[in-house]
């Protein structure tokens, strides 16, 4: 069984489809999904999915194109969305140079608050970075206390930034971009990360995986990234599966 480890399936792209598609899921072999918010109202659908259907769990935070937004009361009513019993973790969050939605002073400041909130409640972090390398890495470390933990999602950085992260005590999740022929540093970075230290995605409704690029993307098909993942290390379809599944209930603190 595999566990997309971030999908946004309280997208409004989901909306017509939303319980076919995830009554779908064990059917497709997918025994478990991350739904991580991106702003408060979508932090508040992804609970309320992760509390009506069992295999679903929500992660709650503002994406760096919504931290404008933000101020204390936004992080108080994420705080207690996080006391909620299916909230796994702080995210989506992190910081996004290439849009620049948000004034970037603003990004650093909210996604150092967050980081700090998901400390407070003992939660692991789900990190978005775009152009952002350093800055990323920097409050990250900076951060790297009081038992932070987390992912950086649809990770697209170097393999030596990656290995830093992983010293660090962080996964590295690969989403579909890696399964795209002319992707040859995701695919590298595939190759060497540690298998204890992997975890896949889909990042549905985006970035959907070869052979299906330009269609919605959904949580069966990661099985096309564990499957790119599998043939980049050499290794079987069912042990990514396993180290991929493991590694992300390990994270989120799932039985």
């Amino acid at each position: 069984m595999l566990i997309d480890s971030h999908a946004h399936l309280n997208d409004e792209r989901f909306d017509k489809d939303r319980e076919e598609v995830i009554k779908s899921l064990k059917e497709n072999n997918i025994s478990l999904i991350i739904d991580p918010g991106d702003d408060l109202s979508s932090s508040i659908k992804a609970v309320k999915l992760a509390e009506e259907y069992e295999n679903i769990y929500a992660a709650v935070g503002v994406h760096p194109h919504s931290a404008e937004e933000m101020d204390e009361s936004t992080i108080e009513a994420l705080r207690a969305l996080g006391n909620r019993e299916k909230v796994v973790a702080i995210g989506e969050i992190g910081l996004d140079y290439y849009y620049d939605n948000s004034p970037r002073d603003i990004q650093r400041k909210w996604f150092k608050r967050q980081i700090q909130l998901a400390k407070e409640m003992d939660l692991p972090i789900i990190v978005h970075s775009r152009d952002a390398i350093k800055d990323t890495y920097d409050i990250i470390k900076s951060e790297a206390f009081d038992n932070l933990r987390g992912v950086l999602h649809c990770y697209s950085g170097s393999l030596e930034m990656a290995q830093e992260y992983i010293k660090l005590g962080f996964y590295i999740s690969f989403a579909g971009p890696v399964t795209f022929k002319n992707s040859k540093v995701p695919k590298e970075v595939a190759k060497n990360v540690p298998l204890d230290r992997l975890l896949i995605e889909t990042d549905s409704p985006y970035l959907t995986p070869e052979p299906h690029r330009g269609k919605r993307n959904e949580p069966l098909y990661v099985r096309y990234v564990a499957g790119m993942i599998a043939e980049l290390k050499g290794v079987g379809f069912e042990e990514i599966a396993k180290a991929s599944s493991e590694n992300a209930k390990r994270l989120f603190n799932i039985k």
